[in-house]
């Protein structure tokens, strides 16, 4: 019972691995029950109590007759998810500004040069969704700006708190723009700021930004 327990908990990490790596990104079919148990080297019956752990966990969907699909990364998400899903905006901002605003002097300070040059690209891209007027577009470029930040911290807890809370600041992004609250260059200063290794000016860009939207 020991090994075959031992089994299982080896290929629930081994699928555990594939989803936070997004070799399977959330929305995705994983593969069927055969090519799993060719995949990991095991038999079926583990392959299923497995996928049903992640299923329990909420890693993982069955959809009748369809598959098994990627639901979240993590069962942090999955947490996450359910204590913000009534979340107010107001909420969300708030929490934003607690995280973004030391991401922003932490990025200035550690940012190496690879770094600078995927948030400047990240920059042109944002400014270039906004001028195309697509709002899903804007949405994906602005947060793929924030987490090119937050990734630029080199703090792996706070890239790990951040990733799981995308879908509620995705959301919020959302909101802003409609409320036409971003214009293009909103974030020009603080990724210049960021690129410079100004932390100070950083710190005060996110502030400032994140504060407006507060009505403060």
């Amino acid at each position: 019972m020991a090994r075959r327990t031992g089994l299982i908990d080896t290929a629930v990490d081994e699928l555990r691995g594939r989803i936070e790596t997004e070799q399977w990104p959330v929305g995705t079919r994983i593969p069927p029950e055969p090519a799993l148990v060719d995949l990991l080297g095991v038999g079926r019956n583990t392959v299923r109590e497995a996928v049903q752990s992640l299923v329990h966990a909420g890693l993982l969907e069955r959809r009748q007759g369809s598959g098994t699909y990627v639901l979240s990364r993590s069962e942090l998400a999955v947490t996450m998810g359910r204590q913000i899903a009534d979340a107010r905006q107001r909420d969300v901002v708030e929490v934003r500004r607690a995280l973004e605003v030391e991401a922003a002097r932490l990025a200035a300070r550690r940012r190496t040069a690879t770094d600078a040059a995927a948030l400047l690209q990240r920059r042109d891209e944002r400014a270039a969704a906004y001028h195309a007027g697509d709002l899903e577009a804007m949405v994906a470029t602005d947060l793929d700006l924030h987490r090119a930040i937050v990734r630029a911290t080199a703090n792996p807890l706070l890239v790990t708190l951040y990733e799981n809370l995308l879908d509620a600041i995705g959301e919020n992004i959302r909101f802003n723009f409609v409320t036409d609250a971003h214009g293009h260059d909103a974030h020009d200063h603080l990724v210049e700021a960021i690129v410079a290794g100004d932390d100070g000016v950083a710190a005060d860009e996110t502030t400032r930004y994140l504060s407006a939207l507060l009505g403060e």
